[in-house]
């Protein structure tokens, strides 16, 4: 098969997906979709590789720590922010420049299949007060942002591990590996609205 320029395949978990356009790819890198460490090929190469490692799509990742891929948004619609709170003024800037860092209460689930649990864990614990809770799924507090554990952590994964990291305190999350068909569905799922009813 002939390579076609600017088209590529993304192999997760040993499926592919695409062909996609280099648009496309821009657009799953900015949207936290297509990470450093994803693997790419060519359309009509066989060898995967990472996409840091692409000639086209490797400025895409430059700097890493910056790069808008790791931006993470909120799941849901945008809600007005709170004004105040107890204990808390209704003040400006200042007060809540003052505030500080804040914590954060996360989520991270993992589903390693090709490297060892005992990395990731000891980088989960680093990053803050953590208690696992179920085999691969720990509960922590940080200062640090969904995006910024995330980016951590998938320095631990192989390119057949999955991460998912929640934070419950903003309404945010931030995965790896996931794929691009998921990575809608999650975003579908999560953006539903219930209307303050159960379901039926």
């Amino acid at each position: 098969m002939p390579e076609i320029p600017g088209l590529w395949i993304l192999n997760v978990g040993g499926r592919a997906y695409g062909p996609y356009t280099a648009e496309q790819m821009r657009v799953f890198a900015s949207e936290g979709r297509l990470a450093a460490m994803s693997q790419v090929a060519r359309a009509g190469e066989t060898e995967f590789r990472n996409a840091v490692d692409d000639p086209e799509l490797g400025s895409l990742f430059m700097p890493l720590k910056l790069s808008n891929a790791a931006l993470a948004e909120p799941l849901r619609p945008r809600e007005p922010e709170r004004q105040g709170g107890f204990g808390k003024l209704d003040g400006g800037a200042k007060d809540s420049a003052d505030a500080g860092p804040v914590a954060s209460h996360l989520l991270i689930i993992s589903d390693m299949k090709s490297r060892s649990i005992h990395g990731l864990e000891e980088e989960i614990v680093k990053l803050g007060h953590a208690c696992p809770v179920f085999p691969q799924v720990w509960i922590l507090n940080t200062e640090q942002t969904v995006n910024a554990v995330r980016n951590v952590l998938i320095q631990q994964l192989g390119k057949l591990d999955l991460l998912l990291v929640i934070d419950a305190s903003h309404d945010k999350a931030a995965w790896f590996n996931f794929g691009p068909e998921m990575d809608a569905r999650i975003r579908r799922t999560w953006a539903r609205q219930t209307n303050g009813r159960a379901p039926t």
